[in-house]
């Protein structure tokens, strides 16, 4: 062989192991310039979470509230839902926080489409999805806050704790465990978490006027404010159009005064919550406004 071509060649793997010497000290210095400590207290908050991944307490993953719970002061204990008090206790006590008092939240659907006989004012066609749906004139149901009942919020549900039933959302309160994941992906934002110990509630969404309302819908809200007014707790009150129960006060007030504003509901829409008791309703006949 030429003895040049073969010093050529030498030259080049010399050269080639330079470059990769010199590209490797300079990843090994910066790795070690910016490498970023792992809190272990961190991973021992990771370890004691449920590992849902769900992002119901607000952060990316178990792994973002691991952090946002050891490093910032103001990120309360109790925020991992699937793990419950328990492991609300155990991050309260790695982290030295004082552990806030946690409800039972379940989420509830606030629609009653199916018991109030609400029609489609056209036949949607096109993707499986509520949000796809609600692009095309709000959806195809005649009332426009009512769910679209096309299941994507059971399909997001990571605990399964969602399951359709004649095109009407479900939820299993066994399974349920109020992460949220169904309430940030109804495009309708007829799902809401409500506590499980609450004593009413009002499975109706609308906004609309309450001539419009009968048109549409049998049992639907009229706003007419009857129940506001019958509170003596004064927890429930018509924002933007919506009925708003204000829980925690309602609870605090006493069962006593659950039948008055039960009672006072000429719709019957405002009812009792049963709570985990699954109640299957019978469709109401429509009454049309005159």
């Amino acid at each position: 062989m030429d003895p040049a071509l073969v010093q050529i060649a030498l030259g080049g793997v010399a050269l080639l192991v330079c470059i990769g010497l010199f590209f490797g000290i300079g990843l090994a210095l910066a790795a070690h310039k910016f490498a970023v400590e792992i809190n272990p207290l961190v991973e021992e908050v990771l370890e004691s979470l449920a590992g849902a991944q769900c992002g119901g307490c607000g952060f990316p993953g178990c792994e973002g509230y691991a952090i946002a719970v050891v490093n910032d002061p103001d990120v309360p204990p109790n925020l991992c839902y699937p793990g419950k008090e328990q492991v609300a206790e155990r991050v309260a006590e790695l982290t030295g926080k004082k552990m806030a008092a946690m409800d039972d939240m379940i989420a509830v659907v606030r629609c009653s489409r199916i018991e109030g006989r609400v029609s489609h004012k056209h036949e949607y066609i096109g993707f499986a999805s509520c949000t796809a749906a609600n692009l095309g004139f709000g959806g195809p149901s005649a009332c426009q806050y009512s769910c679209i009942g096309l299941g994507e919020c059971a399909a997001v549900c990571p605990f399964d704790a969602i399951t359709m039933v004649e095109s009407f959302p479900v939820v299993d309160p066994d399974k349920c465990v109020s992460c949220g994941t169904c309430v940030k992906t109804c495009p309708k934002q007829v799902i809401e978490l409500m506590p499980l110990k609450a004593r009413v509630w009002e499975p109706c969404s609308t906004k609309d006027l309450g001539k419009n309302v009968m048109k549409v819908c049998g049992v639907g809200c009229i706003s007419c404010q009857k129940c506001v007014k019958a509170c003596p707790a004064e927890a429930v009150t018509l924002e933007g159009g919506l009925i708003r129960i204000d829980h925690p006060k309602c609870i605090a007030f006493g069962p006593d005064c659950q039948e008055v504003c039960v009672a006072k509901c000429p719709r019957k829409i405002f009812r009792k919550y049963e709570g985990r008791q699954i109640i299957a309703r019978e469709p109401t006949p429509l009454k049309m406004a005159s």
